[in-house]
């Protein structure tokens, strides 16, 4: 609406207002004004004094042009909410109710769109869109600060990506899957990868790709004083624990005669990705599916040859 109205402003008085960051931190108001009132009006004003070089700007804008101007970041809001669902593994009839939260729902074209998408569902407006958000967070702070009990309320946060750890052949060995429901605590074994091993190495990375340098590396940690054995036959007990907080722990224990027990710490902070990055990851692994599939049975077949070579060599006592 902004462009719309610094094209308006050229085309009257043949001035640029576009350098003004002055100007346009005004204009940007003004519409910012006419997008409420629109929400309730079918038509709106602009009025500006002395918006540019002493000049005063009026306009009128209607709720089918604010409309016609937006369409796209209209569509895109639909984006999330499709994502949402394929996450979520839900189907349209699978939701009771939507609940409109946040300003900008009370958008017309927005409610349009979200009951069209939902083959006419009503959507709850029982709420206050703008306080409905800070109200969450601040019973979430009281929960995790202990002056409230969460008795009467659950707030459930999940994580964005799948967790895991690097395994010899290269592949990501996943313990914690994406939106998976936090707190969460998940564990599982790993195994000495050749002969006579004496230490091991654990490569704690985030995403999706079955590849794990493809994802994002959050730390590494080594378990050493490994009695040396065959291959496979040294285990260990790998455990994945995410706090209320956010803070992830993953630690590795020697199940044997040493026992020996080693972790790391990675809080939300330290190498973690932020909500763009974690978006274009989630992308890529659907854009290299095909690739990491080829590239996984690449690897299985390396190993079954490797196998396969060490059986023969014990066999003819090389």
């Amino acid at each position: 609406m902004v462009d719309y109205f610094v094209a308006e402003f050229k085309r009257k008085h043949n001035k640029d207002i576009s350098e003004s960051r002055k100007a346009i931190g005004r204009l940007r108001s003004a519409c910012e004004r006419a997008k409420r009132m629109l929400s309730s009006a079918t038509e709106t004003s602009i009025d500006v004094d002395c918006l540019y070089e002493g000049i005063d700007f009026n306009s009128t804008i209607s709720r089918a042009k604010f409309e016609k101007l937006n369409m796209d970041l209209f569509t895109n809001c639909m984006v999330p909410v499709v994502k949402c669902l394929e996450d979520a593994k839900m189907k349209k009839d699978d939701v009771d109710v939507v609940v409109l939260v946040g300003g900008s729902t009370r958008i017309p074209k927005v409610q349009q769109l979200l009951k069209k998408f939902f083959n006419g569902k009503e959507l709850c407006q029982s709420i206050n869109p703008d306080e409905a958000v800070a109200y969450g967070a601040a019973i979430q702070a009281a929960i995790l600060s202990s002056v409230h009990n969460n008795k009467d309320f659950t707030l459930v946060d999940v994580t964005p990506l799948s967790l895991g750890v690097k395994l010899h052949s290269g592949e990501m060995k996943f313990f914690v899957l994406r939106n998976s429901t936090i707190p969460v605590k998940k564990s599982g074994n790993a195994y000495t990868a050749f002969d006579n091993q004496t230490s091991a190495e654990f490569r704690v990375y985030e995403g999706e790709r079955p590849i794990a340098v493809d994802n994002n590396f959050l730390g590494t940690f080594t378990l050493h004083n490994i009695p040396p054995a065959l291959k496979g036959h040294e285990k260990f007990d790998v455990c994945f624990e995410i706090d209320n907080d956010g803070i992830l722990t993953v630690s590795s224990q020697h199940i044997g005669t040493t026992g020996n027990k080693k972790q790391i710490t990675i809080t939300n902070h330290s190498g973690r990705l932020s909500k763009e990055e974690i978006d274009r990851m989630v992308e890529e692994a659907k854009k290299y599916k095909a690739e990491d599939e080829e590239c996984k049975k690449a690897i299985k077949a390396k190993l079954a040859l490797q196998n396969y070579a060490e059986s023969m060599r014990d066999m003819v006592g090389v």
